[in-house]
């Protein structure tokens, strides 16, 4: 499966940001904490042209906490400053335009100099699709302004979005890139819901999934799935072990056709959907040493 898209509305989208650019003071870089890599779209560096970027990792609750830990770390040590928040619960979104404001200290200093009252900085939130921009600027707005939902490109137009005295914020559809060179981003992606699920091939994305869960998470899947052994990940390039433990999950699951027979594309299915709604607990799909090859080791 090569999984691709880019519709239509995210080239628009492109183009439109880089004529905002100019007024654009910082950029709000959200990415999910479960891919934190994957989901950082290339597009961007040619996007923000120099402006400071704010990092921020969403979903924190979804994510391994140690994980999240050791990918702030890394993003730091490289000199990107990282906030860390939950924008469903609202964790951490309170301090978001403090953090925002940091990076605007020298801008504001200049117009100080000069004289002016400095006006609200204005920042301009990317992310891609599926990754809760709406879901934060309706908490940051504290009312019901940009439309959510739990589908990618829900948002399909830019506004601004006033956030107290001090920020205005520019709301954007997500954008993907318009090839992935790594199957594996395309992969992670495509687990945590950012690819419209008409493009995807389950059973391909469950085995991603297993062989995270072999290699990282074996007490959850065991749980799950009421599990007798967990093969390792480097078994499951055997297509026996595989279909194995895709019989285990189907029959513990009841994915069953008639004569007992287990429905593979349902039992695929049942694995990615419990992923999305946690059902396996918190999990990553990628981690800091992983990043230059983008696979899971």
């Amino acid at each position: 499966m090569t999984i691709q898209w880019y519709p239509g509305h995210m080239a628009k989208a492109k183009r439109e940001m880089l004529e905002k650019i100019k007024q654009i003071d910082v950029i709000i870089e959200l990415v999910d904490s479960r891919i934190p890599q994957a989901s950082r779209n290339p597009l961007v560096d040619e996007i923000v042209s120099g402006k400071p970027r704010l990092l921020v990792l969403n979903k924190t609750d979804m994510a391994d906490a140690k994980a999240t830990e050791l990918w702030r770390r890394y993003y730091e040590a490289e000199g990107t400053p990282v906030h860390l928040i939950n924008s469903q619960s609202g964790q951490g979104t309170a301090k978001l335009p403090e953090a925002v404001r940091a990076l605007t200290h020298v801008r504001r200093q200049k117009l100080e100099a000069k004289g002016f009252k400095a006006r609200p900085d204005r920042a301009l939130i990317l992310g891609i699709p599926n990754v809760g921009k709406s879901t934060l600027i309706n908490r940051l707005a504290g009312k019901k302004i940009a439309k959510i939902g739990d589908r990618p490109g829900v948002t399909k137009a830019q506004q601004w979005i006033k956030v107290g005295t001090t920020l205005e914020l520019l709301d954007t559809p997500g954008i993907l890139w318009p090839k992935f060179d790594d199957q594996q981003v395309g992969l992670r992606l495509a687990a945590t819901g950012a690819i419209k699920e008409e493009l995807l091939d389950f059973q391909e994305i469950a085995v991603f999934l297993l062989r995270v869960m072999a290699a990282h998470y074996q007490e959850q899947l065991q749980e799950r799935y009421r599990l007798t052994e967990i093969p390792t990940d480097s078994l499951l390039d055997d297509p026996e072990v595989l279909t194995e433990l895709f019989d285990q999950i189907g029959r513990s699951r009841g994915c069953l056709m008639s004569g007992g027979l287990i429905d593979y594309d349902r039992t695929a299915e049942l694995i990615v959907r419990d992923y999305r709604h946690q059902k396996l607990g918190r999990m990553t799909l990628e981690w800091p040493e992983s990043r230059k090859t983008h696979a899971h080791s």
